[in-house]
């Protein structure tokens, strides 16, 4: 054979095998890539259900902290509504010691310091007008508790007489009345027991007179100011059903 066809055949056969051996690189580097994605999609599979119990234990634990949240906030109420009935309960209390017919016997000790504040009690002129109050006598009652702001108008007891001036005049349906003591309770003594209330009263006497959107704004600031007292779930109350 001529020395120039055996070139040309070794040629021939160093190119095909040269390009086998090129196809097998590539079928080998195809079959680690599709290897490397099956892992990926593996792992991702992985990772997604791994998601999706923590989303679980997530929501699990947030519906335990909303429980937890809720019971505090109960009993957080609970607390403000013994506190803010605490003043009213020793109007009552006393009313009916002053109405007993029993006599009773009184220990004086010159030692002893006087209390004052409410540590004293309600005032005999204050537990006077709650007396007329509960006796449905509002008129006179409206009299008696301004004659006590007149003579004791820094007294602990005169956030809640101006609530109960602002409660008779809105059981006698004198709104605009009911609706300026119940802002100067609001107003003027923020920090009292009362001031929640007031503000809820205020709240329906403005949507007794017609004003919406005014009773809507002062549920809202309720809610924004006493947001655990049991006067702000009735103003969301209130405002849910509007």
């Amino acid at each position: 054979m001529p020395s120039g066809i055996r070139l040309i055949i070794y040629l021939f056969f160093c190119t095909a095998l040269t390009g086998c051996a090129a196809n097998d690189l590539m079928v080998k580097r195809q079959s680690e890539s599709e290897a490397k994605i099956e892992h990926l999609i593996q792992t991702g599979s992985k990772t997604e259900q791994r998601l999706n119990e923590l989303a679980l234990q997530q929501q699990s634990l947030d519906e335990q902290t909303k429980g937890m949240a809720q019971q505090l906030k109960q009993y957080q109420e609970t607390i403000r509504e013994l506190r803010t009935s605490q003043d009213e309960i020793k109007a009552r209390l006393t009313l009916m010691a002053q109405q007993a017919a029993t006599p009773r016997i009184e220990v004086v000790n010159p030692d002893a310091a006087p209390k004052t504040g409410r540590d004293a009690g309600p005032p005999p002129d204050y537990v006077k007008a709650f007396g007329l109050y509960s006796a449905n006598n509002f008129a006179a009652a409206i009299e008696s508790f301004e004659a006590f702001l007149k003579l004791n108008p820094q007294s602990d007891y005169a956030a809640n007489a101006l609530y109960w001036i602002g409660e008779c005049h809105y059981t006698l349906s004198d709104l605009p009345k009911a609706r300026d003591a119940f802002l100067k309770v609001a107003g003027n003594h923020p920090n009292s027991p009362k001031a929640p209330d007031s503000l809820l009263k205020l709240g329906y006497t403005l949507t007794a007179m017609k004003e919406k959107e005014k009773a809507l704004a002062i549920y809202d600031r309720l809610i924004k100011s006493y947001p655990s007292s049991p006067a702000a779930i009735k103003a969301r109350e209130r405002m849910s059903a509007n």
